[in-house]
């Protein structure tokens, strides 16, 4: 299956010190792309891959679900562990999810978090309605660039396949079950106004990590997409201090 111009995955081979970022369900790499760019940088070692059914086709999405999109970062994490002395995980949306999945799995070889509007239950309605829905229908409307800036698209499905939709739920429950195993620095960005995920995420992780190692700050001019938004700057070198102030390396 072709790949969609600019949906591919990025990779940057840096210093001893990794990042892996993940994208948002229905979106791709391009979503990070900037970010990744930004990061790749500064010096440090990145990747960014394309989870699977995304970046092509909505139809040959609806054939995977979230078991699939996890592999892939899981597979990317054990590529970085092969030359990283230490792994940042960053991820947007649903992908976000996938960051703090892994940071529940892996635990220690994971040095930190960094997630911008994650997802991590179902606080929309197209998203409660995708068990009943996959029944029905194949599709429904996309829920890709939600982005305030003018002139800016994110490369995102019109489309979002209801079946793959409905697995996320799972993931959901599973990550919401285990937060208490992320035992990292957590550092999210939340945009005050979001159209595709509501306030309740943000509050389910504030509720399960300590006020120490959870750090939320505001994106007061940004929507969902956050990443290719006008607080994407913001995010940018925020991620990168984090990092830096989080390393091993950093703190020799």
């Amino acid at each position: 299956m072709p790949v969609l111009p600019g949906a591919e995955a990025y990779s940057h081979e840096g210093g001893r010190t990794a990042v892996l970022l993940c994208h948002g369900f229905t979106g791709s790499p391009q979503s990070l792309r900037p970010w990744a760019e930004h990061l790749a940088a500064a010096g440090l070692t990145v990747s960014l891959p394309r989870l699977p059914g995304h970046g092509t086709t909505w139809r040959e999405m609806a054939r995977t679900r979230w078991e699939d999109w996890y592999a892939e970062v899981d597979r990317a994490f054990g590529e970085l562990q092969g030359s990283a002395d230490e792994i940042f995980v960053m991820g947007l949306s649903m992908g976000a999810s996938l960051a703090l999945r892994l940071a529940e799995l892996h635990r220690e070889a994971i040095s930190g978090l960094v997630l911008v509007n994650p997802s991590v239950t179902a606080d929309t309605k197209l998203f409660l309605l995708a068990p009943v829905m996959k029944l029905l229908v194949p599709s429904l409307k996309g829920v890709g660039s939600d982005i305030k800036k003018s002139g800016v698209t994110e490369l995102s499905y019109d489309r979002t396949p209801t079946k793959a939709a409905a697995t996320l739920p799972a993931l959901w429950k599973i990550t919401q079950r285990d937060l208490g195993r992320v035992t990292v620095p957590v550092l999210v960005y939340h945009s005050e106004e979001d159209h595709v995920v509501g306030p309740a995420s943000v509050a389910i992780l504030r509720k399960a990590l300590p006020a120490g190692q959870l750090e939320v700050r505001e994106c007061t001019d940004s929507y969902h997409v956050a990443t290719l938004d006008n607080d994407a700057d913001a995010i940018f070198a925020g991620s990168l201090e984090f990092v830096r102030s989080h390393s091993h390396a950093g703190r020799e």
